[in-house]
């Protein structure tokens, strides 16, 4: 597992009222078959039992850092994510979303042997 000082992938989770749909998001980014990256949870004021997800996986996983904020919307909680954000390359998750388990392979598919970058965009 990487340090915090050397992730290469930051992956930003914007959490609102959530606490249903979370377990599943995050589980789905845990077993990645990539996991050189760190996951951003952004709690954006939730008022149900989604921050206290967060930091229960947060105390089992050195990978997971969790940031309490207003709510401010979607976006805010993104930016939010992005001001914290350590790894070179950074994608949003919805918290409501679940994700396959090469999905951060496939961001750090980019990286070219000889040095160069491909951009991919993924939906």
């Amino acid at each position: 597992m990487a340090s915090r000082t050397d992730v290469k992938i930051s992956v930003i989770v914007p959490v609102y009222n959530v606490e249903k749909e979370l377990p599943r998001c995050i589980e789905s980014l845990l077993t990645q078959t990539y996991s050189n990256f760190e996951l951003l949870l952004i709690n954006d004021g939730s008022s149900d039992g989604s921050p206290e997800i967060m930091e229960k996986y947060a105390e089992k996983d050195l990978r997971i850092r969790t940031l309490h904020k207003k709510n401010g919307g979607v976006s805010s909680a993104r930016n939010r994510g992005l001001e914290q954000a350590k790894g070179e390359y950074v994608c949003f998750v919805d918290a409501d979303d679940a994700v396959a388990p090469q999905y951060t392979s496939g961001k750090n598919a980019g990286n070219r042997a000889d040095g160069s970058e491909a951009i991919y965009i993924l939906g």
